[in-house]
């Protein structure tokens, strides 16, 4: 952590009622699990008054057990907004990829060499079980996928479709092709250095944290933010408080209000007890 990363150039934090909080990076350490700070932390939280709500690009069978461990009782955003649900994972709102544009963007990206996944309703579906990540993201999110030969038959209700490789050059060809010829009408990002994710232009994080702020009456200014990667940085332009993890780019760093330890070094806890808690 650099020198002066826990100093924030405002005090916002008394006036804070929620905190917004990425996953993966995040919440998270290196080995994908909750610290014992983490827990401790979200628990002082809800003991002060303040709300903690997680979004990320995960699907909401892999965020359940989080949100079990943390005693979350608001939605989540999962899917970077693509749908939000209860604690217990009812749906409270969608927002799907229209089938063309679902059909184009799965072609388009089989074009430029990445294997392609698709996510409907509570399914996760690839094209073979051997493909690059698939058991490691099988690990993490903690259900299997279902292997598709087609998928034609939920191309109506795609709420989220994942590009994956490892080859760098090919992952931003991937990228810039997509951006191209889409623009405006997908919102596409890199959740991980090796997925692009491609969502419905309202399905990003900044919409999470309007979302929530309209579902919980609750004015932006008093929500604070804290994440990791660019897929962040929406959501941290829309809050009272933004917080990088120190683990984060300097791009995202740069966007933030205020930068913490990494999430080996409890950034998560560590932010919160600093920015938020200590000025309460």
């Amino acid at each position: 952590m650099s020198n002066g990363a826990e100093n924030s150039p405002r005090d916002t934090g008394h006036d804070i009622r929620l905190l917004l909080a990425d996953v993966d990076g995040t919440l998270l350490n290196s080995a994908r699990a909750l610290t014992p700070s983490t827990i401790r932390v979200a628990r002082t939280l809800r003991e002060r008054g303040i709300a903690l709500a997680i979004t990320s690009s995960r699907p909401p069978r892999g965020l359940l057990q989080f949100i079990q461990d943390l005693d979350i009782v608001t939605p989540t955003g999962a899917f970077n907004g693509g749908e939000f649900v209860k604690p217990d994972l009812t749906v409270l709102s969608q927002t799907l990829i229209s089938a063309d544009l679902a059909r184009e963007t799965v072609a388009l990206m089989g074009e430029k060499g990445l294997d392609v996944w698709v996510y409907s309703g509570d399914e996760w579906y690839v094209p073979h079980l051997d493909g690059p990540h698939v058991a490691r993201e099988a690990t993490t999110v903690r259900f299997k996928p279902k292997v598709a030969e087609s998928y034609e038959p939920v191309m109506d209700r795609v709420v989220k479709i994942v590009g994956v490789t490892d080859a760098p050059g090919m992952m931003a060809a991937a990228e810039e092709a997509v951006r191209s010829r889409f623009g405006a009408l997908v919102a596409a990002s890199r959740s991980q250095t090796y997925y692009l994710d491609v969502t419905h232009p309202d399905a990003n994080k900044g919409a999470v944290l309007a979302w929530l702020s309209a579902y919980m009456d609750i004015p932006a200014e008093t929500i604070a933010t804290i994440g990791d990667g660019h897929n962040d940085i929406l959501m941290f332009r829309r809050s009272g408080l933004s917080i990088a993890m120190g683990n984060a780019s300097p791009e995202v760093k740069g966007e933030a209000m205020a930068v913490t330890a990494s999430n080996d070094e409890d950034g998560f806890a560590r932010g919160v007890e600093v920015h938020i808690l200590s000025k309460r």
